[in-house]
């Protein structure tokens, strides 16, 4: 076991473990601990604590000494040097002409360094702006890049809530959140309304994601049929926090509406929203495009037997056709049928009346 004290440098900010020396520390009191940056003035969160030795990393930094006055006294006047700071900083910065915005500027307790925290769209060279303020502050000099929600936290402000933004006053990490996480507690998806002042999505959509994802596991989705107590029906709103949902149930009148307990109603499977199942649409569909392919394919043949039989039989000249009796046709792609000469031509006792009607010359 090890023994550590919990250590935070800015309100909402991470804690960091220290070394307490052997030195007994109560929470709330202000420490002077050994950081990689050198002496840093910080706010002990969490007194002296023995913690598994898989949980520190070593080497573990020291507590130099609990702050005293002189200590307060020169963290007010570091203070008043960073916003001086900040100003000089931020005229060079239009004097150059740079693409960035400048969010804060900081240094350390002993002024051993000064940092600058800006924002921009891409990369800036600043490798000039670092030589002016060197010969400024005579003292070492680091700019950092930032995103606009490390921005929101160290500026602060007010949320859409009212309440103080999350990010400054207690959380320590930043959690990934995306869009699904909006729909899924059917949110408006417009982006002024579930987004923060950062102009990135709320890291509160974060808070409740498992629990919707939890209730997702028994709520049935819009649109789905279900079978429920009183017959089967069609889901059309859910309320997942109360655990509820309305359906229109298939004997009911087209607006009339029922709600039931989430748990009481069972998706049924592959149904669809009309309230048929769909294997049995599809197979009726599939038997009613065999059947009128059927017919299609009898009146087809129907309508080429009908000129072949009534082909060789021509009407006498002179003589109207038969009424309602079908015309002749010419096939496509072939050659007109042209009138035997001669009895032998003809081919039998089929084609026997086309030798009367034989020309004169023939005779």
């Amino acid at each position: 076991m090890t023994t550590i004290i919990g250590v935070r440098f800015k309100t909402g900010g991470k804690m960091y473990y220290f070394d307490p020396q052997d030195t007994p520390v109560a929470a709330g009191e202000d420490v002077i601990v050994e950081t990689t940056r050198g002496l840093e003035y910080g706010q002990c969160v969490q007194g002296n604590t023995e913690v598994p030795d898989q949980t520190v990393v070593q080497p573990l930094k020291r507590m130099v000494r609990v702050a005293t006055d002189a200590d307060k006294k020169t963290l007010a006047r570091n203070k008043k040097r960073a916003d001086e700071a900040f100003i000089i900083c931020k005229r060079k910065i239009e004097e150059r002409g740079l693409e960035m915005n400048l969010v804060t500027a900081e240094c350390t307790f002993d002024m051993n360094k000064m940092l600058f925290y800006f924002t921009a769209d891409g990369r800036v060279d600043f490798r000039e702006l670092v030589k002016d303020l060197a010969s400024v502050f005579r003292t070492r000099i680091e700019l950092r890049q930032i995103g606009v929600r490390d921005e929101a936290k160290m500026i602060g402000g007010l949320g859409t809530c009212g309440r103080e933004l999350c990010c400054c006053s207690y959380l320590e990490d930043f959690h990934p959140v995306s869009i699904n996480m909006a729909k899924d507690q059917n949110l408006s998806l417009n982006p002024a309304k579930i987004s923060g002042v950062c102009g990135r999505l709320m890291c509160c959509l974060k808070y409740e994601n498992e629990a919707y994802a939890e209730l997702q596991k028994v709520t049935p989705k819009q649109g789905s049929v279900v079978d429920t107590p009183e017959g089967r029906g069609k889901v059309i709103t859910t309320q997942m926090l109360r655990g509820t949902c309305k359906v229109q149930l298939d004997d009911s009148p087209e607006h009339s509406l029922t709600e039931f307990q989430c748990t009481d109603c069972c998706v049924v499977k592959g149904a669809c929203r009309n309230r048929q199942n769909a294997a049995a649409m599809a197979e009726e569909r599939r038997r009613m495009e065999q059947e009128a392919a059927k017919q299609q394919k009898k009146q087809q043949a129907a309508a080429e037997d009908a000129p072949e039989e009534t082909q060789g039989e021509p009407s006498v000249e002179g003589e109207a056709p038969a009424e309602g009796a079908p015309r002749r046709r010419r096939r496509r792609g072939g050659r007109r049928r042209h009138k035997p000469q001669n009895a032998e031509n003809a081919g039998g006792a089929e084609n026997a009346p086309a030798q009367e009607h034989a020309p004169d010359a023939q005779e």
